[in-house]
């Protein structure tokens, strides 16, 4: 769509070309960013690490865009607390984000150690809990790549959360590039905006990383672990071995 296309366009129409335009951004703008993640991906995977995967709020659907994903990679372990995430209850996730000490309570049981990675979604960068499993895991010797809204963790109209930003505690931040308060669309004789971009965008950009660091373990001689879907002939077989080679099936 051209520019004058996009302002004459129905609301989902705009939604749909502003996605689509941040989505692009990513091979442009984000892609040395992205490189880096992925590197950070490739060494943990040929070193025999694991990819730990978090996030809070509807950003938990990122850490869950990795596990056990057709073409996704077998390593990863998704950290999922239920008190962080919508269906336990929306206001309960809310508050729990914000708390301090919720993140050592995680990972006692959640062992990250150094050879792994860690990647954490966070569309504001700000609350509690984000910040302080970043800077845990960097104290365990384990990469953070941080996936934000710089927009967002920057505004002046964000929410001030008293503590250090993801953004920098982060090794390799990725910019999702939306707007600050995530909805991206504005609607005449409506005061607030709608369509959230962080969730496309931010999956987009995981697995352009996957994508990424398969490639370059390829190169480097080593087969990654990836899933088939379950969906095609044989692919329930193919992932019983690569979730139980002890089987030897």
């Amino acid at each position: 769509m051209t520019e004058t296309e996009i302002v004459t366009a129905s609301a989902g129409r705009r939604y749909l070309a502003e996605a689509s335009r941040l989505v692009d951004r990513l091979a442009e703008d984000e892609w040395e960013s992205l490189a880096r993640a992925a590197e950070l991906v490739a060494d943990a995977l040929a070193g025999g690490g694991d990819v730990h995967a978090f996030g809070t709020g509807h950003s938990h659907m990122l850490a869950e865009e990795l596990y056990y994903r057709a073409g996704g990679l077998v390593r990863v372990k998704p950290i999922l607390f239920e008190g962080l995430m919508l269906h336990a209850g929306a206001e309960l996730s809310t508050a729990l984000e914000r708390l301090p000490g919720i993140a050592a309570a995680i990972l006692e049981q959640h062992p990250i150690s150094r050879g792994d990675v860690l990647v954490v979604a966070s569309n504001s960068g700000g609350n509690a809990v984000v910040g302080e499993l970043a800077g845990l895991a960097r104290g365990r010797g384990v990469p953070v790549i941080a996936i934000l809204s710089r927009a967002h963790a920057a505004s002046r109209a964000a929410r001030a959360a008293g503590g250090p930003n993801l953004r920098d505690l982060a090794d390799v931040v990725i910019d999702n590039g939306g707007a600050t308060g995530d909805a991206a669309v504005a609607i005449d004789g409506f005061a607030q905006r709608v369509g959230p971009t962080s969730t496309v965008v931010g999956a987009a950009a995981l697995n352009a990383i996957v994508a990424e660091a398969a490639e370059r373990l390829v190169a480097r001689g080593i087969q990654p672990d990836v899933f088939l879907s379950s969906n095609v002939e044989g692919g329930d077989a193919v992932n019983a071995r690569l979730l139980h080679p002890e089987n030897g099936r």
